[in-house]
């Protein structure tokens, strides 16, 4: 671990006490995703004349720590995924991925990536407003099931079910934050951003695809692996086809993440090829608490996911998996702010 585990915020807790960090550059700033206008495209980004393209390297040296993160969203909603399904969250959603996921649902933080440029203390003060704010409660939650079908109680006392929103409880505070993309290890200002969360005495859930990696403060590193799959065509996009290819999957990562923070491993899987591609993947890391994989039906649609599920369950029961569904959807619809 990085730090000492703090016993006091639960199960998922692993609260790193991080010494002074030498800052770091990553492939977003390289590439231009702080501190450019709105307008313009990650990939179309002009170059002066003489500097070269940067390379794909996940983590570059830095020279002048940045103090912005480029923001599509700020919002309060309940996690719909993981072990943490139904907890009422402040979800803060960075614009900017060095990945292209042919299914990604957040277009706007990848492929058509809009926003704004936030400071650190911009953030804090909608994070504050919103944390004060009354929102839903929750209970009846679809949560995530055992291979036997059993259910984990990680966000209270949750069955199984579709799942009811109900009206605020000003008696239940929100104390959860979710820092997702995108892909928020893009961003060198979420070190000092999960510090200033962390004194804030928060729960905080990293989500991201395993390829980058900040000292941050973390309680759940939620990485969800991209497998082969995962590629845009080369007919959609050759350029992205070759640089998510050539991005999407680094072991030294995984490793780290896995070792200094509790984790959890959420594969999305769109056939029974995905299956085998996930054994394949687990293979490599015998290391990792089979526990804590799951296996996502992927889809933003209720017909979609609920046809996925009707073999991937089963799949799961067999191989020891848990299943993971997205209740957000179930909840909401793929909409914003959800």
């Amino acid at each position: 671990m990085r730090g000492s585990p703090d016993p006091a915020h639960g199960p998922t807790a692993g609260l790193p006490k991080l010494a002074q960090p030498e800052w770091q550059e990553t492939y977003g700033q390289a590439c231009g995703t702080v501190g450019r206008p709105a307008t313009t495209k990650l990939e179309d980004r002009p170059l002066p004349e003489g500097e070269p393209r940067p390379p794909d390297p996940q983590i570059f040296s830095l020279k002048t720590p940045t103090s912005i993160v480029r923001i599509a969203e700020i919002f309060r909603s309940l996690q719909g995924e993981g072990f943490l399904t139904g907890m009422p969250s402040v979800f803060v959603r960075t614009s900017g991925c060095n990945l292209r996921c042919w299914f990604c649902d957040t277009p706007y933080t990848s492929w058509e990536p809009e926003g704004e440029d936030f400071s650190r203390e911009e953030i804090l003060r909608q994070v504050d407003a919103l944390l004060s704010a009354e929102g839903p409660s929750f209970s009846n939650s679809g949560a995530i099931e055992d291979a036997d079908g059993s259910l984990q109680l990680h966000a209270g006392t949750l069955s199984k079910g579709e799942g009811e929103i109900r009206d605020a409880d000003p008696d239940k505070k929100c104390r959860h934050i979710v820092l997702t993309g995108g892909e928020p290890m893009l961003f060198a200002e979420l070190v000092p951003l999960t510090a200033a969360l962390r004194s804030r005495g928060l729960h905080i859930t990293v989500e991201t695809a395993g390829t980058l990696d900040l000292p941050v403060e973390c309680d759940l590193m939620s990485i969800s692996p991209k497998l082969a799959s995962s590629t845009p065509s080369a007919q959609r996009d050759a350029r992205w086809h070759e640089r998510h290819e050539q991005s999407r999957h680094v072991p030294e990562v995984i490793r780290r993440l896995t070792q200094d923070y509790p984790y959890q491993i959420k594969f999305v899987v769109d056939s029974p090829r995905d299956c085998e591609a996930a054994q394949a993947w687990l293979a490599e890391f015998p290391e990792i608490d089979r526990s804590r994989v799951m296996l996502m039906p992927q889809g933003t649609d209720l017909i979609t996911l609920h046809g996925h599920a009707e073999w991937l369950k089963p799949y799961c029961i067999a191989h020891g998996f848990q299943f993971c569904p997205r209740m957000h959807i179930e909840w909401y619809g793929c909409t914003r702010g959800t």
